[in-house]
């Protein structure tokens, strides 16, 4: 356990900075499976507007660093070629 005060600080900090960071990684993971509910519904329309609200936010999070570049970036591509092919169907 921490002996310091710094320490004792930090260690107060980084709980604080772990609970914010797990509600706000909660609240993007909870938009991106809105979208997956409206692709798998089969609605292109709104699942085409889930993901018009989704991608700002999750594009924060990785200003904010709760995700890499490259998961959302992964997650966006995958979204969007599932919602074409929605569109396509």
């Amino acid at each position: 356990m921490a002996n310091t005060p710094q320490a004792k600080k930090r260690a107060r900090q980084n709980e604080n900075n772990r609970k914010h960071n797990a509600s706000l990684r909660s609240m993007a993971r909870t938009y991106m499976k809105k979208v997956d509910a409206k692709i798998k519904a089969g609605n292109y329309e709104e699942a085409q507007e889930a993901l018009k609200v989704a991608q700002p936010i999750m594009d924060s999070m990785v200003n904010k660093g709760i995700f890499t570049k490259n998961k959302i970036a992964r997650h966006k591509s995958r979204m969007n070629a599932k919602i074409k092919a929605l569109k396509a169907a």
